[in-house]
């Protein structure tokens, strides 16, 4: 039986996770799509907190045009945030998805903004 969607972007996912864990000194960037929205957030794994997260919904995310370029905004904000947090390398956890379209806006973003991985 073929897998659905879902299915297949999970079974990348969980692949992925088996080798990418986020510390305090290289946290883990998460990056979750929806149809609408992109999120990103950086996680400690260890003691299974978030460090630092932007979302395409925030409100002073001034990002207009297609949704490439909010996806790259929102990487901006984020590697801000990780400055502030004293954060500067991480490792990127692309959810299952592709590394095409708003994930590598997203990514190009962040390393824009100085995050290093």
């Amino acid at each position: 039986m073929a897998l659905t969607k879902t299915e297949r972007r999970q079974r990348i996912r969980n692949r992925i996770r088996k080798t990418i864990k986020g510390t305090a000194e290289r946290p883990r960037l998460s990056v979750y799509r929806s149809n609408k929205e992109i999120y990103a957030q950086l996680v400690n794994d260890i003691e299974g907190k978030t460090i630092a997260a932007a979302s395409s919904k925030e409100k002073d995310l001034n990002a207009e045009g297609v949704k490439a370029d909010i996806a790259k905004a929102v990487g901006l904000k984020l590697a801000e945030k990780a400055k502030a947090a004293g954060v500067e390398n991480c490792s990127f956890d692309r959810g299952g998805y592709l590394y095409h379209g708003r994930v590598k806006s997203l990514a190009e973003g962040a390393r824009e903004g100085g995050l290093k991985f």
